[in-house]
């Protein structure tokens, strides 16, 4: 499973976004992200992206442990639609 560190904002959202990619690549589908203790509208930014990516290969990925911050900015961009959220949420500093 990917590994997120406690962070997901402007200042690495590149750096994850691209070994998401290659975590896709390798054949990586389920990603959680309960680790991410404080996200920014990057990290919805990442999320969108993987997603977008993967379902340009016909693949689909399994996101768990959105917390409610993370929810909420999914909410205020309009792209819920595009995720599952199947998993128990958690309050996280923004």
């Amino acid at each position: 499973m990917f590994a997120f560190e406690s962070v997901l904002n402007l200042s690495n959202a590149a750096q994850v976004a691209t070994a998401g990619i290659a975590a896709i690549d390798k054949g990586e589908r389920d990603f959680d992200l309960s680790p991410l203790k404080s996200v920014d509208s990057s990290a919805v930014a990442v999320l969108l992206g993987w997603q977008r990516y993967a379902k340009e290969k016909s693949i689909d990925l399994r996101f768990s442990g959105f917390s409610s911050n993370l929810r909420s900015l999914m909410k205020v961009y309009g792209i819920e639609q595009f995720f599952v959220f199947d998993a128990p949420t958690v309050g996280v500093a923004a």
